[in-house]
């Protein structure tokens, strides 16, 4: 047993970062002092309560005398409907605490782990997610949502989600100590290890956030980046995803004995007064160097390829579309392809090109790019500019869109913000949308068909496709930056 004293000031706690670490798990501190005045539990002590997961914490009440009064106690509980967290037991005199105190705490400890028990945890992670709004009119919940999707994407388990409405983000933990203090012991309640934001941290935020609550910390940005890193198969697309990644932690390495073991390449000379800090980020340095060269050999390569399909008089049709609108599925329904396709977020990073036969016997080649989506990372985006400049070289953009979601028209505006930074807004594009089959009003549909010129499809019923490919085909025909394309009178259906 060890005792800590401390002065009417302060009280001195150690490190307790590695000690009694399981989330279901109180430290095995219990903290004890006065209350001159005979007031009860601050909201100071409760929050220590919760900061430190202490077994309890107690005030003393004194008399004038200095004889001890009433003690008043608190204690964390488990997880429950009114969404309390603690629980103020009834004052009483110090000679009449008869309490069983370990006995209590382990049956507390045996009801935490039995709460979290009851969710079918299948991840390592399991995350509350994070959202601070200073915009009252932005659509919160839908951001959230999203994030919950990338999260889940990304292998993680969300166990809930929290947005707080501020009229100015703080600098340093972008909420409040006291609704992050309530996180803390949300989390836990419910064993959660990882906090998500729905913003891009900076590092000093990072490092603040996750000093205060000893949890681990995420931000919007990470995640997407760590989905890209799982999602990229090719050689091209995983230079692209090392090298965002190595660009987003650059400026993150602010600490000494940042673990790099896993980063490869040559160092360079090393000095005798080098600190471990440098030494990092020379190697993030170099690699990120390599990682360049390495992408300008594949994009030489690439702009060599683009040279031979020209030669083939083929016009090109490039798919656009938020991220999960269908545009791999559609592709495959269009040229019999086998891209892989799943209901998940950036399913598909690596770019893929097939022929496409129109009806009337014309060809075209048509190229099903990664998916965009709102905010995309800076990082991300300079990585894939060079493939994302692929575009420049269509005649025609198909751009797909999830009708069925119902923010689809933030996620136009998202992707045509996107195509406006890469100078090809103005390229001719052709709107679908896709998943009719899920939108629930038929009339309305028609409505925004008209309002957004947009055709209605469903990419996994061939039979809707028709429309599409007359479309198209014209659209293609008729581009003046289309090659000489072939024609003939033979129709041919290719949906058969």
């Amino acid at each position: 047993m060890f005792v800590i004293v401390g002065d009417h000031r302060e009280i001195v706690i150690p490190d307790l970062t590695r000690y009694r670490s399981a989330s279901t798990r109180l430290k095995a501190l219990r903290l004890i002092h006065t209350h001159l005045n005979g007031e009860p539990l601050s909201r100071d002590d409760l929050t220590d309560l919760a900061l430190l997961r202490l077994d309890l914490v107690c005030a003393v009440e004194t008399d004038t005398n200095g004889l001890p009064g009433k003690v008043h106690t608190a204690h964390l509980i488990p997880e429950n409907p009114e969404g309390k967290y603690w629980l103020l037991m009834e004052p009483r005199p110090a000679s009449e605490l008869d309490l069983n105190f370990l006995n209590f705490i382990q049956a507390l400890e045996d009801e935490l782990t039995k709460k979290q028990k009851t969710r079918k945890v299948d991840a390592s992670e399991r995350a509350i997610l994070v959202r601070v709004e200073t915009n009252p009119l932005f659509e919160s919940q839908a951001s959230l949502d999203e994030l919950g999707e990338l999260a889940e994407t990304c292998g993680v388990q969300v166990f809930d989600a929290v947005i707080q409405y501020r009229d100015k983000a703080d600098p340093r933990f972008l909420m409040g100590r006291g609704k992050l203090s309530d996180l803390i012991i949300k989390a836990l309640q419910m064993g959660a290890n990882l906090l998500i934001f729905d913003h891009e941290l900076s590092a000093a935020q990072v490092r603040s956030i996750s000093d205060f609550t000893e949890l681990k910390v995420v931000d919007r940005t990470q995640l997407i980046l760590d989905i890209f890193a799982q999602r990229a198969h090719s050689r091209e697309g995983k230079i692209q995803v090392e090298l965002a990644q190595l660009k987003y932690l650059l400026p993150r390495l602010m600490t000494k004995n940042t673990a790099m073991s896993r980063l490869t390449g040559g160092i360079g000379g090393r000095g005798p007064g080098e600190t471990k800090l440098e030494i990092n980020r020379r190697r993030v340095r170099d690699r990120i160097l390599r990682l360049e060269k390495d992408l300008k050999e594949i994009q030489k390569a690439r702009t060599q390829r683009r040279g031979k399909r020209e030669k083939t008089g083929l016009p090109v049709i490039s798919i656009v579309g938020y991220t999960n609108a269908g545009k791999s599925t559609l592709l495959n329904t269009m040229t019999k392809s086998d891209v892989f396709t799943e209901n998940r977020l950036f399913a598909t990073l690596d770019p893929k090109s097939s022929r496409l036969r129109f009806p009337r016997d014309t060809e075209a080649v048509i190229t099903d790019t990664v998916g965009f989506i709102r905010d995309l990372p800076r990082e991300l985006f300079a990585a894939f500019r060079a493939t994302l400049e692929e575009l420049n070289e269509a005649d025609v953009l198909l751009h797909v869109i999830d009708v069925s979601n119902p923010n689809f028209e933030n996620h136009i505006s998202a992707v045509e913000s996107i195509l406006e930074e890469l100078d090809i807004k103005d390229k001719p594009t052709l709107r679908v949308f896709n998943k009719e089959d899920l939108f629930p009003d038929k009339k309305l549909l028609d409505t925004l068909c008209s309002r957004f010129q947009a055709t209605a499809i469903s990419a996994r019923k061939p039979e809707t496709l028709q429309p599409l490919l007359e479309k198209l085909e014209t659209m293609a025909i008729m581009n003046p930056q289309s090659r000489n394309v072939f024609s003939s009178n033979l129709p041919v259906n290719i949906l058969s």
